[in-house]
C-alpha cells in the first residue's frame, strides 16, 4: 500500500511543479509583453517597469488569455500605435517562448 501512496504523493507534486511553472511562465510573458507594448508606445524606463506590472495584475482578471489581449490592444490602440490583435497573439507567443526558455535557464 505505501508504494501506491509514494506514486501518488509523486505524482501529486510533479501536478503541483506542473501548475506553479505554468503561473511563473504566464507572469513572466506578461511582463514581456508589457515591456513590448510600452516600447510601442514609446513610453520612459520607469513607466515601462510599470506599464509591465500592469500587464501582470490584467491576468487575474479571468481566466485565459482574453483579459490580457484586451488590455493590450485597448492601451495600443489608445496610444496610437497601428496594431492588430493578431499582432498581439503573435507577440505572446513569442513572448511565452522566449518566458519558457528564460526559466527552464534558471532551473
Amino acid at each position: 500500500m505505501t508504494n501506491f501512496q509514494d506514486r501518488e504523493r509523486a505524482e501529486e507534486a510533479h501536478f503541483a511543479h506542473d501548475e506553479e511553472m505554468q503561473f511563473r511562465v504566464h507572469a513572466r510573458r506578461n511582463r514581456l509583453l508589457g515591456q513590448w507594448a510600452a516600447g510601442r508606445m514609446g513610453l520612459s524606463a520607469a513607466e515601462s517597469e510599470s506599464y509591465a506590472k500592469s500587464v501582470v495584475q490584467a491576468d487575474f482578471e479571468e481566466a485565459g488569455d482574453e483579459d490580457v489581449v484586451r488590455k493590450l490592444l485597448g492601451d495600443l490602440v489608445g496610444a496610437g500605435v497601428d496594431v492588430s490583435e493578431g499582432d498581439i497573439r503573435t507577440a505572446m507567443a513569442e513572448k511565452e517562448v522566449e518566458a519558457r526558455r528564460a526559466l527552464m535557464g534558471e532551473g
